[in-house]
């Protein structure tokens, strides 16, 4: 019995155009009535160091930032040109869920929470909030996640901006006051440089000592003072 050929999966051209975030769900939301609408989005989930930044931005429709893009697709100059941009012609705030935090409540209820307060911080309550990710958040109004947000909806996108160059400009402060552990280079994220540095070093207060990495620098310490206890 001859069994039919699979069709071929598609694939993509080489040089077919890499899909930009767009104002359109922003538009299709103010025909329903609901104006104003933010965006928001984190920076910092991943890292072993450092607080983890959310932002919130109610773009002007009639003076949106061309290049908007997921900030992870933008280079450094590219963020730091559009955080200029967003900043001047949009409603923003932020909101930041320190290490202490990360650690009593895990790195995704910090982010929720950080989410949720930057959108209350704005000084223009928003009808419509969309949120990257898929969880909602807690506020007074509707809300919308949108799985990969930063890289469709433009609002969550200059979000995406606001909080990155946001959370760099502070890992490289922290740099500065703690050297050796290249934060201003990694940002507090789990690459090579920074693993060693903590085993040479010790973890510093910025460090989140619920995360394994940092966790195994303090076990040693534990240990000997547990056997310490029973002598």
């Amino acid at each position: 019995m001859i069994r039919p050929r699979k069709a071929a999966t598609e694939a993509l051209p080489i040089d077919a155009p890499i899909e930009r975030p767009t104002f359109r769900r922003e538009r299709r939301a103010m025909k329903r009535g609901l104006l104003p609408i933010a965006g928001c989005d984190e920076a910092g989930r991943g890292p072993l160091a450092g607080p983890v930044v959310a932002a919130a931005v109610i773009l002007d429709p009639s003076r949106v930032p061309r290049g908007l893009d997921d900030s992870k697709r933008l280079k450094a100059d590219e963020r730091e040109k559009l955080y200029d941009k967003i900043c001047a012609t949009a409603e923003v705030a932020i909101a930041i869920g320190s290490t202490e935090r990360i650690d009593r409540d895990n790195i995704l209820q910090a982010s929720l929470w950080a989410l949720a307060r930057a959108v209350r911080g704005l000084s223009v309550t928003p009808q419509l909030v969309f949120v990257d990710g898929r969880d909602r958040i807690a506020v007074d109004c509707e809300c919308e996640a949108v799985i990969g947000g930063d890289g469709i909806v433009a609002s969550i996108a200059a979000a995406s901006i606001v909080a990155k160059v946001t959370r760099d400009r502070l890992m490289a402060r922290l740099g500065l006051a703690h050297p050796g552990y290249g934060f201003e280079q990694h940002m507090g994220y789990a690459v090579a440089k920074h693993q060693r540095a903590l085993i040479e070093l010790g973890p510093t207060v910025h460090h989140r000592r619920s995360f394994a990495p940092v966790r195994a620098c303090f076990e040693p310490v534990i240990e000997v003072e547990a056997q310490a206890s029973l002598i």
